[in-house]
């Protein structure tokens, strides 16, 4: 089953994300069996990142929300807000 993580970073902790970068990467790399599609979200003008978006594969919700808290991120304190829900591809068609 996919699961949608949307992760927003707390204000002002571009530091606490470019600390961690490299750790959260390797920790993606880690299960890339998983991964439909991963990536930062960024400011309107583009100048920098200010969140995560991850659609994953999981058994159920409790596998992604394990995964979601031991990330490097969430482990530094760098996300506000966290949100995991099952998704559904429709679009380009499976």
């Amino acid at each position: 089953m996919l699961f949608a993580i949307y992760c927003t970073d707390k204000p002002d902790s571009s530091q606490i994300r470019a600390a961690n970068r490299e750790q959260h990467l390797e920790y993606i790399k880690g299960v890339i069996d998983r991964v439909f599609i991963a990536g930062p979200t960024q400011t309107d003008d583009q100048s920098g990142m200010n969140g995560s978006l991850l659609i994953m594969e999981f058994n159920d919700k409790s596998q992604a929300e394990d995964f979601a808290n031991h990330d490097p991120y969430a482990q530094a304190g760098l996300f506000e807000s966290v949100i995991i829900r099952p998704w559904k591809q429709v679009f380009p068609e499976p």
